[in-house]
């Protein structure tokens, strides 16, 4: 069928008004059922044609009936008027239901699966599915990992569904791909319908129609792409745990929305409403699509404005870096004045989310210098709050790009002036040249150490406090080490400081310990002055023997039950104990065994060889009790 500007009243096809006047009420649903069970444009294109033509022919008379002068003959000039205007109304109800009918039979659910496609580069850590806690009782910090799972953003959609029927859009972002999504065989007639029902005045219903018939096929592509209608009171309703499944949807769901949908909404209005009007185009959009983009913003709004807790960092900067690369789409398919309201939205949520990630960054500095768990880890072991913290600041880290732009301003901390006893010092002159975040981040971990130095001093043992701080300062140590980002803001000068920092508690360790064991392998005590035979005092000697055995029995017997969990670090120490305490005990049994061995029962005193110090070293730090005596070489 030619486009109905094509027509013209004057050529050999022309209806006369009477005849078309028939065709009209012939097709009078109100008056007839075969034109109730029958639609025009499902038949004989002919008959399509000589209906339009008929709808021609009425609006050219309706035309000619306002126009004409007045005459004598009023009565006959009224009569024909109300005839123009009644065929008018029937022919207009009859071509707005084909136009509805039109609609629906040409619309189907979009397969919104066939419009993703694998993105092939390597996802970032970025996308995984954190399952954070918060800070607060020890007992939330029980996950080795921050975040964990299989979480991948759906990716740009760049399939189209038709792309033969029609060029490429010319208004297309490299990102914005329309779809085909009413066959243009069905928008001929729908163009044709809309021209004739706008020029004689019925405009509104034609928005009406398609506006209801559009939404319900968007609400059914919303129902595929799991998008719920939720208000932004339910949304913050739910769990936590529910709401990172649902935004991870949200995202895939609304690259498709905005880049595919709405775009392709956008496009159907253009191709059907094209040179009909500037702005009714625009406005059958906004009909079908503003409810929709509605709800679909609503989620996102009421994650802006939810509650703060750190484990929603890391979904709340998805959800805005997925916006920011969403806006200038949106500014494109939103870019009519009746659509400033939704570029709005969307820039405020944007705005929201951001101030979002930066009041989380700060409370969560505050909830790690507060976190009040008293009760001592177990062997002195990584604390769950360390864990957990520097598995959270590595996430950070990888939001790198994201969150250099959002934080803008430095820590607030303590200073030495301050007098503060309950905030650790930090002077920025050390730091000069770092950025915002990256002072956040080692503000981060001095409120950390900060935190851990204050829980070293629940421990009754000072060996074990310092254990404590080596472990827990080695993890942070290696923890920046294994992430090139952490580690670039973080820089290698307050590595090296970290590193320096679990070594002092290292030797600290060693001197509680070892000292007072040690001491008792000196000579000092053991010579009687003035005896020119063997000048050792044998009860001295064995006493000296029996409180070593005894001290020694002792740490290995507690130390062995505390853990270093990286072997490394544990072998490191034990060969720092080993190089001081086997070449002293072997020197002082080498002077005094033969004191020992040449009186009684010897082995009371002489109790264990070098090699069998050798070998209870290597039980210590293990995690794990020994047996009560220590293991003996055959005599």
């Amino acid at each position: 069928m030619e486009p109905p500007e094509n027509y013209s009243t004057s050529t050999s096809f022309a209806v006369p008004f009477e005849d078309a006047q028939k065709i009209i009420l012939r097709w009078d649903s109100t008056a007839s059922e075969e034109a109730r069970e029958r639609m025009i444009f499902g038949g004989d294109r002919q008959e399509v044609d000589l209906y339009l033509q008929a709808v021609d022919e009425i609006q050219k008379s309706m035309s000619s009936t306002s126009i004409s002068p007045p005459s004598s003959h009023h009565h006959d000039q009224d009569s024909n008027s109300n005839k123009v205007n009644s065929a008018i109304q029937i022919a207009m109800a009859r071509l707005e239901d084909e136009f509805r009918n039109i609609l629906i039979n040409h619309t189907s659910p979009v397969e919104v699966d066939s419009l993703f496609i694998p993105d092939h580069a390597p996802a970032p850590a970025s996308s995984l599915n954190h399952n954070t806690s918060s800070v607060g009782s020890s007992n939330e910090f029980d996950q080795e990992e921050v975040g964990g799972g299989n979480h991948v953003d759906a990716l740009d959609p760049i399939q189209r569904a038709d792309s033969s029927n029609s060029s490429a859009s010319y208004r297309s972002t490299s990102s914005i791909r329309e779809i085909d999504l009413i066959p243009q065989e069905a928008v001929a007639d729908l163009q044709s319908i809309a021209k004739r029902m706008i020029s004689a005045g019925y405009l509104r219903e034609c928005i009406q129609v398609y506006g209801s018939v559009r939404k319900s096929a968007v609400d059914a592509s919303f129902r595929r792409l799991g998008i719920e209608k939720l208000s932004i009171g339910d949304i913050q309703r739910l769990e936590w745990e529910a709401l990172e499944t649902k935004i991870r949807r949200w995202i895939r769901a609304a690259k498709v929305c905005v880049r595919i949908l709405f775009a392709s909404e956008k496009k159907l209005c253009e191709e059907i409403f094209y040179g009909i009007g500037t702005a009714i185009d625009d406005a059958c959009f906004m009909e079908t699509v503003k409810g929709p983009v509605v709800q679909l913003f609503n989620f996102a709004e009421a994650i802006s404005i939810s509650r703060r807790s750190p484990e929603k960092m890391f979904k709340i900067l998805d959800l805005h870096d997925a916006l920011m690369d969403l806006l200038p789409d949106i500014e494109v398919v939103f870019e009519s004045k009746s659509a400033d309201s939704i570029r709005v939205q969307a820039a405020e949520i944007l705005s929201r989310l951001a101030e979002a990630a930066r009041g989380i960054l700060s409370e969560f500095e505050s909830a790690v210098l507060r976190e009040p768990s008293r009760v001592p880890v177990p062997g002195g072991t990584i604390h769950p709050l360390t864990r957990y913290v520097m598995n959270y600041i590595s996430l950070i880290s990888d939001y790198k790009q994201t969150l250099i732009e959002l934080i803008m301003s430095k820590p607030s901390t303590g200073s030495r002036y301050s007098g503060d006893p309950t905030t650790p010092d930090m002077e920025f002159a050390e730091l000069e040249g770092k950025t915002p975040l990256a002072l956040h981040l080692i503000w981060i971990i001095v409120i950390l150490q900060f935190n851990l130095e204050g829980k070293s001093k629940h421990y009754k043992d000072l060996s074990l406090a310092h254990l404590f701080i080596m472990n827990n300062v080695h993890y942070i140590v290696q923890k920046i080490k294994g992430s090139p980002e952490l580690r670039e803001m973080i820089g290698d000068d307050y590595l090296r400081k970290l590193t320096g920092k679990f070594r002092q508690a290292a030797t600290s360790y060693q001197r509680a310990t070892w000292v007072s064991v040690l001491y008792c392998l000196r000579d000092e005590g053991l010579h009687v002055s003035g005896s020119f035979s063997s000048g050792v005092s044998k009860s001295a000697l064995r006493e000296r023997f029996k409180t070593f055995n005894a001290m020694f029995e002792e740490v290995h017997r507690t130390q062995a039950t505390w853990l270093i969990p990286d072997s490394q670090l544990r072998e490191e120490l034990r060969i720092s104990i080993s190089e001081k305490l086997i070449p002293a005990y072997r020197s002082f049994l080498g002077r005094f065994r033969s004191h020992i061995e040449s009186g009684k029962h010897p082995e009371n005193y002489i109790k264990y060889s070098v090699e069998d110090l050798e070998s209870a070293v290597l039980d210590f730090f293990e995690g794990y009790p020994v047996s009560q005596h220590l293991r003996r070489r055959s005599q």
